[in-house]
């Protein structure tokens, strides 16, 4: 079995949807990726601006498991870290099938809370046309799963580093089912 590690690390200053890699990223906490656009204490995300400005920012760190890309490749299509906006993406965690409230430490200092499931967007079509689709499923009851991954809040501040281990800190029980955020 894979130890959880970050196996990439991306930010971008401004709304693309995209993300450029980087070596290194400096969690803010309560802000979320220092340098991003989505950073910041209420929501960045332009349509839930429009919504509602003063929103408290539920996604300031979006993860994603690189499992994901493997999966998507056995149906062609080619996904590189950053390309779906994540800020870090994992190896060796079933980040969708967290509960609410876990905590991910990463590196020596850093902490994220995990607030639910990324919601895919129309957006990954520009990746290639049908992607959105190959990031939804369906349970045995007919139930929707988002697997374009998963949303978190800084807890903790702190570098981290492409390579960097990641514990998970499980939250008491019961626990709670990841939901879209």
């Amino acid at each position: 079995m894979i130890k959880p590690r970050v196996i990439s690390l991306s930010k971008s200053d401004s709304h693309t949807f995209n993300k450029y890699n980087c070596e290194k990223i400096k969690l803010l906490e309560g802000l979320g990726v220092e340098g991003d656009a989505h950073s910041g204490k209420t929501v960045k995300h332009r349509s839930r601006v429009a919504a509602d400005p003063m929103q408290p920012n539920l996604r300031q760190v979006h993860l994603i498991h690189s499992e994901l890309f493997d999966e998507l490749a056995q149906k062609d299509f080619v996904v590189v870290p950053g390309a779906m906006g994540e800020n870090i993406t994992t190896q060796g965690i079933d980040l969708l099938n967290l509960p609410k409230n876990t905590i991910l430490k990463i590196g020596t200092s850093a902490a994220i809370q995990i607030t639910g499931l990324r919601n895919p967007c129309s957006q990954l079509e520009s990746i290639k046309k049908g992607l959105m689709n190959a990031v939804l499923d369906k349970d045995d009851q007919g139930n929707l799963i988002r697997k374009a991954g998963i949303m978190g809040i800084v807890l903790q501040g702190g570098d981290v580093f492409v390579g960097d281990e990641i514990l998970i800190q499980f939250p008491n029980h019961p626990y709670e089912k990841l939901e879209k955020v």
